[in-house]
């Protein structure tokens, strides 16, 4: 599904918030994954749809994990050196997954963007 054997992280192209994230990203994370928008890629993942990816970004690693949303972020993250706090929080600090999920919930049906 990755052109590489990169993780590939899927995000809202039109969203100018996602991209503003995006943009830090790379700068974090630079060529560590493979970075592309649903509306480019989405093809490439068969079985999911397009709503899906509107809600939230995606992160397929190699050997198959999928995550999204939060947890997406903080595996994405994770991969660049001294990034790892982040997703061991969300893995083992009771309350922090669901915060977590809750509050990119919110800032996902809070972008401008967004109408659902």
């Amino acid at each position: 599904m990755t052109s590489s054997e990169r993780p590939l992280l899927l995000y809202d192209g039109d969203c100018t918030f996602c991209r503003a994230w995006v943009a830090r990203g790379r700068h974090v994370l630079g060529e560590r994954i493979e970075w592309a928008t649903y509306q480019d890629a989405a093809q490439r993942i068969p079985g999911v749809p397009r709503e899906q990816f509107a809600r939230a970004v995606h992160l397929w690693e190699p050997g198959g994990r999928v995550s999204r949303a939060a947890e997406a972020v903080f595996r994405a993250l994770a991969l660049a050196p001294g990034r790892g706090l982040p997703l061991l929080l969300y893995r083992f600090l009771p309350g922090f997954r669901p915060v977590s999920e809750a509050c990119y919930a919110w800032v996902a049906r809070h972008r401008p963007e967004v109408h659902a």
